[in-house]
């Protein structure tokens, strides 16, 4: 395609994450194709859902598709345009070379290169397994945050201070199953959980196969995830609402087969009479029988007890060093900072809760209280949770010249998550640099894991973060130092590793660092003089400004002495119906209980003389004016009735 044959653009843009860099990436290809003279609409695939989206229309006018996606796309709207495919990064990196790319390399979608269901096409790379794995994280981590915040809030909900005997003084007990609406969410939370698994074992097999992949994933998710299905018998509370399963292994594993398995049976020549039934009938009985036999009779049982074999280990651990869970709490770190949201960090999260739950059963059932339980496991792996994408984002801040721009512009996006305990953040830098980042995550996790539990912390609900003290239940020594330190602490240590560990960047990536840098001098500097004019000579500050600077400030101050007139304004009205509002009671209240002297009680008693004989002649004149109206009306009809009498 030549370059001058290209006038109209349309594009989609989906990270993993769907959160920072889809819409980073949007705004990247928006600027510099209408710099570069294209006219351009981006429609962006967050976790929000489809925004901007490309209408009929202007798929039929676009001239060039470009897809900027870490996930799976569906593409079937643009059949017969010309399509280039691509990750996030060429986007957020160098945009104008992608744009070039594009118009070289596109290739008509439908044509040659391409296949039917997962689309192949121009200078594309090859989907990987990582690829189709990123796919399933995206559609599942919404469910993910919205089930343990729910959770979350539901332990917070389920305290009370009540009167305890046996302690002979108040205390917090957790009554969760005696109030409706904490239950109700904790039952929210666990149903969600349940549905992580088959959502993400379903969108891992409808990245590799399309549509068709889907409904069979569910279905053999739900069943590798279902220990009475599996005949898998695992002693947990009854209170408990998440208990121990195949999890993220069984997920991964039948997301993959199912996938490949459908991709098989799309590939088949099937006879021509069969070919308008085999999308949604013959292949999804097939895969889903296939698929669902495969996981019960064969691979979901050994699946199953690989990963209860795991949490057996953890069990042996946690007895056996009980006495100071150091251990276990060491054990419980490492899993969570290892593969940052994958089957063993699922594993850890899932092991601290069953255990809280079964210990809680326990402690209530021997007449003790919540606080009895076993807080170590859960406690540790809060706290980790946390460390590694923030110690990404604080090294990315502390040792820019260890990272390249894309990395650095991910690290607001590590921080983002990790504020709020999500450890997914820090994927994108163990993916570049597994070794390292890894090492230093796990380092600074068993930190933090650690020190709480040291300090006898107890994580009874809210964020696994730093603000988790304020926005949770979180009990122990020198409140909220001792889960707060622990925590900066470990973040402290990962970002100090990975920017000791780390190599410079080189070439293209360093002449980008030195040039945001110098750029960030100069902003500092010309900051610094206006600063210093602003008090010495304003007017030749704003005498320096484009125009453009003028009308925002010139609006900005109007709007700021506005803003604040209408403040004091309400607020003065706000204090003169307070005022009335407590006042005129007291002064109805003063003016009853006033001692009146013998001249105001004449006067008062004429007054009210006066009012008696004012509501008298007013009902006289009341009674006088209806008796004349009576007469009137009487007199009318005498009259009316005479007139009647003589026309007859």
């Amino acid at each position: 395609m030549a370059k001058n044959e290209v006038k109209k653009i349309v594009a989609i843009t989906a990270c993993a994450a769907g959160v920072a860099h889809t819409y980073m990436a949007a705004d990247s290809l928006k600027n510099k194709a209408i710099e570069l003279g294209y006219d351009i609409h981006v429609e962006t695939q967050g976790t929000i859902g489809i925004e901007n989206e490309i209408s009929i229309e202007q798929i039929a006018q676009a001239d060039l598709v470009i897809i900027v996606s870490d996930i799976k796309i569906d593409t079937t709207r643009f059949n017969g345009k010309k399509v280039y495919v691509t990750s996030i990064k060429p986007a957020i990196k160098d945009p104008q070379n992608l744009i070039e790319e594009a118009i070289k390399y596109a290739e008509v979608l439908g044509g040659k290169g391409t296949k039917k269901g997962f689309v192949t096409f121009g200078k594309t790379k090859k989907a990987g397994i990582l690829s189709h794995l990123m796919t399933g994280i995206s559609w599942m981590l919404p469910l993910t945050i919205a089930s343990g915040l729910l959770m979350a809030i539901a332990n917070i909900c389920a305290f009370q201070t009540e009167y305890v005997d046996n302690l002979g003084d108040y205390g917090e007990n957790w009554v969760l199953w005696t109030r409706m609406f904490p239950n109700f969410l904790m039952q929210i939370g666990g149903l969600g959980f349940k549905l992580m698994i088959p959502i993400f074992a379903g969108f891992v097999a409808y990245s590799i196969a399309d549509r068709p992949g889907l409904a069979p994933a569910l279905i053999a998710g739900w069943i590798i995830n279902d220990n009475s299905m599996l005949g898998v018998e695992v002693h947990v509370s009854e209170q408990s609402v998440i208990e121990p399963g195949a999890g993220f292994i069984g997920a991964i594993i039948v997301g993959i087969l199912t996938g490949y398995l459908v991709k098989f049976l799309k590939s088949i020549h099937w006879p021509k009479f069969l070919q308008p039934i085999v999308p949604i009938m013959i292949i999804p009985i097939i895969s889903t029988l296939a698929m669902a036999c495969l996981v019960k009779f064969a691979i979901g049982g050994p699946i199953a007890w690989m990963v209860l074999g795991m949490f057996d280990g953890l069990n042996n651990i946690q007895n056996k060093f009980q006495g100071t869970g150091i251990v276990i709490a060491m054990v419980i770190s490492i899993m969570i900072a290892f593969d940052l949201g994958g089957p063993l960090n699922k594993t850890a999260l899932v092991f601290g809760t069953v255990i809280f739950y079964q210990t809680l059963a326990e402690a209530l059932a021997n007449g003790l209280g919540y606080w009895d339980a076993n807080f170590v496991p859960g406690t540790a792996s809060q706290a980790a949770i946390s460390v590694p994408p923030l110690g990404m984002w604080l090294g990315t801040v502390l040792f820019k010249n260890k990272f390249t721009k894309n990395e650095r512009i991910m690290g607001g996006a590590a921080f983002g998550t990790g504020i709020v305990g999500i450890t997914e953040g820090a994927i994108p830098f163990a993916a570049s640099d597994p070794i390292r980042v890894i090492f230093a995550n796990v380092i600074g996790s068993v930190v933090a894991g650690v020190g709480v539990t040291l300090l006898n912390v107890k994580f009874a609900a809210g964020l696994g973060s730093p603000i988790g003290v304020f926005l949770g239940y979180i009990k122990g020594p020198w409140w909220p130092l001792s889960w707060i330190a622990p925590i900066l602490l470990g973040i402290i240590v990962t970002a100090l590793l990975v920017g000791v560990l780390k190599r410079k960047i080189t070439g293209e990536e360093y002449e980008l660092y030195l040039q945001e840098r110098t750029a960030a001098r100069e902003k500092r500097i010309i900051f610094a003089i206006n600063f210093k004019l602003m008090f010495k000579k304003p007017g030749l500050v704003f005498k320096n400004l484009t125009k453009k600077q003028k009308v925002y400030w010139s609006k900005f101050w109007k709007n700021w002495v506005i803003y604040w007139k209408n403040s004091w304004q309400m607020v003065c009205q706000w204090g003169i119906g307070i005022y009335t509002f407590f006042a005129t009671p007291i002064i109805v209240i003063k003016k009853a209980c006033k001692k009146l002297t013998p001249e105001e009680k004449a006067a008062k008693l004429e007054k009210k003389a006066e009012y008696k004989q004012q509501i008298k002649a007013d009902k006289e004149k009341t009674k006088a004016e209806k008796l004349n109206f009576k007469a009137n009306y009487q007199e009318t009809l005498h009259r009316l009735e005479e007139e009647i009498k003589q026309k007859k």
